[in-house]
C-alpha cells in the first residue's frame, strides 16, 4: 500500500484493529497555521494522518496539542472538525486561558490539557502549572495529560496526589529502561490508578527502550507490568508522526507489539475501544 508519511514500512499490522478503536496519541502539526517555528515540518498533516490510520485500522483518534504550535490551538481545532465525532483532542494552555477559552475548547472536543515538562529546554509548561490549572479544568471534566520523567513523577507525587481532576501519564511514565516497574515512579502510578485516580497510555516503546526495535524489550518489559496491573487504566497510542525520532519506526510493528504486550485479545479490545470510550466520552 502506499507509503504513509513519517512512518516506515508499508504493510499492515498482523493483528487487526477492532472496531472504534482508537489511537489515544497522536498529533498534527501543519505550517499552514499560526506558529513561532521557523522550521516547516512535511507529511504531518490531518490529511496525512488519515493515511496513517487506513495502514493500522484504527477509526477513533485523540490529537494532542504539539510544542509546534504552542498554546494556538488553530491546527488542531482544524483537526477535530475534520474527524468529528471520531475524534478527541487535549490541549496546551498557559495560567492566563480564560474560563471562555475553556469552555469553546470544550465545545470543540478537547478533553484535557498536557503538561510535557520532561525536557525543561524545550516545554512549554511548567510543573507549578499542573496544580492551579487542573483545579480549573476539574468542574469541566478534563483531566491533566502528564508527559513527566519517572523521577519527576516521584518527586511530585504528593502534588500529584492532591490534584482534583483524574491523571493520565504518558509514554508509561517514562520510566528509566534499566529499571523500568522497578523504579518507584510505578508504584505511585498504581496508587493512583488504585484508588481511580490515574490512566496510562501505553505509547512510545522507542521513548523507554535502550535495547531498541523491533522487540523493544525493556519497553515491553514496562508495558506488561502495568497490563498485569490496571488493563482497565491503559489506553494505547501511536506517537505518529513520531517527531522525536530521526529514523521513523514501522507503525504496524508497533501496532503489533500491544498483542505482545497484551495477548489476550479482550484485554486488548478494553484498552483499544472501551477504556478510552470512557476516558475520552466517545459515544
Amino acid at each position: 500500500m502506499t507509503q504513509v508519511p513519517n512512518s516506515s514500512g508499508t504493510a499492515r499490522p498482523k493483528t487487526a484493529a477492532p472496531a472504534e478503536a482508537c489511537d489515544s496519541h497522536c498529533h498534527v502539526l501543519d505550517p499552514r497555521f499560526p506558529t513561532p517555528e521557523l522550521e516547516r515540518p512535511a507529511g504531518m498533516t490531518a490529511a496525512d494522518y488519515r493515511q496513517f490510520q487506513s495502514r493500522i485500522g484504527t477509526s477513533r483518534v485523540v490529537f494532542v496539542q504539539a510544542k509546534y504550535h504552542r498554546t494556538d490551538h488553530a491546527c488542531l481545532l482544524n483537526a477535530l472538525e475534520r474527524f468529528g465525532e471520531n475524534a478527541r483532542g487535549i490541549g496546551v494552555c498557559g495560567l492566563d486561558v480564560t474560563d471562555g477559552e475553556l469552555k469553546r475548547l470544550d465545545s470543540a472536543g478537547i478533553r484535557g490539557l498536557r503538561f510535557s515538562v520532561w525536557n525543561p529546554k524545550d516545554t512549554v509548561t511548567t510543573i507549578d502549572m499542573i496544580e492551579p490549572l487542573a483545579r480549573r479544568i476539574a468542574d469541566i471534566g478534563w483531566h491533566v495529560q502528564l508527559h513527566m520523567s519517572g523521577d519527576q513523577i516521584v518527586d511530585t507525587a504528593a502534588m500529584l496526589g492532591r490534584l482534583p481532576c483524574p491523571i493520565v501519564f504518558d509514554h508509561m511514565g517514562r520510566l528509566p529502561p534499566q529499571q523500568g516497574p522497578d523504579h518507584p515512579a510505578f508504584r505511585v502510578i498504581l496508587d493512583l490508578v488504585d484508588k481511580g485516580r490515574a490512566w496510562v497510555k501505553l505509547a512510545g516503546a522507542y521513548l523507554n527502550t535502550t535495547q531498541g526495535p523491533p522487540a523493544y524489550a525493556d519497553a515491553t518489559r514496562t508495558a506488561r507490568a502495568f497490563v498485569a496491573n490496571a488493563p482497565e487504566r491503559l489506553v494505547w497510542g501511536s506517537d505518529w508522526p513520531h517527531v522525536t525520532e530521526k529514523h521513523k519506526p514501522d507503525d504496524a510493528q508497533l501496532f503489533d507489539l500491544l498483542a505482545v504486550w497484551a495477548d489476550d485479545g479482550e484485554i486488548r479490545s478494553r484498552i483499544l475501544v472501551d477504556n478510552p470510550a470512557k476516558l475520552y466520552g466517545f459515544e
